[in-house]
C-alpha cells in the first residue's frame, strides 16, 4: 500500500517491545486522520486483496470457531469489510487516535486499544486473526513472539491472514516507512517462521506495486496446526 507522509516527531530509537509499541502508537496517532483519508477506500482499487479477504472470511465462517480480531485495525475499514462479509469481527490497535476514528466511523463494531504482543484475550477464542501490514514495524527478532501470540488466541484450525511488504532478500530488510521504521520480508522467510510457530500454509499472494506503492505487496494465509 501507499504510505502517508511522515510525522515530524516519529520515534526511530526503539529498543524494547514496549518502546516499539509506544513509538509506533505515537507515530500513528500523529497521522491518524490523514491515514484514514488515504486508506478508507483502498480496497476499491485492490481486487486481489478483496478476493483474499473474502476467502479468509469464508474459511473462518465455515470453521465456526469464533470471531476475527483485526489486529492493527487502524481506522477500522477492514474490520467493517469483514463484518459486511458476514464474519463477526472486532479491531485492536496501539494508537488511541486510530481507535477513536474507528469507533466514530463504525459505531456498531467493537474497537479496543491493545498490543499484538500481549492481546487481552483468552486462549483459543478466535476463529481468525487479520494482521494487514500491522506486523511490519516489529523488529525481526520479535516476530516469532508475535506469531506465538496469534497462535495462542486462535482456536485449533483457526486462520491467520498476514499482509506485508515483500522483498527478495533471504533476510528481512529495514526501510524508511513514512510513519515508523518497518521491514520487508520474503514470502519464504515469513512462511518458514509461521511454520515454526505452528501454522500450516494455505495460500500466498505476491503482486506488483500499484501507483503510489514502492514495493511488491504480499499476503500469507495460514491455519493453526
Amino acid at each position: 500500500m501507499t504510505e502517508p507522509p511522515a510525522p515530524h516527531d516519529a520515534d526511530n530509537g526503539v529498543d524494547t517491545a514496549t518502546d516499539t509499541d509506544t513509538g509506533v502508537g505515537a507515530a500513528y496517532d500523529a497521522v491518524a486522520t490523514l491515514y484514514a483519508e488515504l486508506f478508507g477506500d483502498a480496497l476499491d482499487t485492490r481486487p486481489l486483496e478483496r478476493g483474499l479477504l473474502a476467502a479468509f472470511a469464508e474459511l473462518v465462517r465455515a470453521h465456526g470457531a469464533g470471531p476475527v480480531a483485526d489486529v492493527g485495525c487502524g481506522p477500522g475499514h477492514l474490520t467493517a469489510h469483514l463484518h459486511a462479509l458476514g464474519s463477526p469481527a472486532f479491531g485492536v490497535d496501539l494508537s488511541p487516535a486510530m481507535v477513536a476514528l474507528a469507533r466514530r466511523a463504525h459505531p456498531h463494531l467493537r474497537f479496543d486499544e491493545g498490543s499484538m504482543t500481549d492481546l487481552d484475550l483468552a486462549d483459543g477464542v478466535l476463529g481468525g486473526v487479520l494482521a494487514s501490514y500491522s506486523a511490519i514495524h516489529t523488529p525481526p527478532p520479535r516476530v516469532p513472539a508475535v506469531f506465538a501470540e496469534f497462535r495462542r488466541v486462535l482456536a485449533p484450525g483457526g486462520h491467520l491472514l498476514l499482509g506485508f511488504y515483500a522483498g527478495d532478500d533471504p533476510e528481512p530488510r529495514e526501510f524508511d516507512h513514512r510513519v515508523a521504521p518497518a521491514y520487508r520480508w520474503s514470502l519464504d522467510a515469513l512462511a518458514d517462521l509461521l511454520r515454526r510457530a505452528g501454522f500450516a500454509e494455505v495460500a500466498r499472494l505476491r503482486r506488483e506495486p500499484l501507483d503510489g506503492e514502492r514495493f511488491h505487496q504480499a499476503h500469507l494465509l495460514v491455519r493453526k496446526s
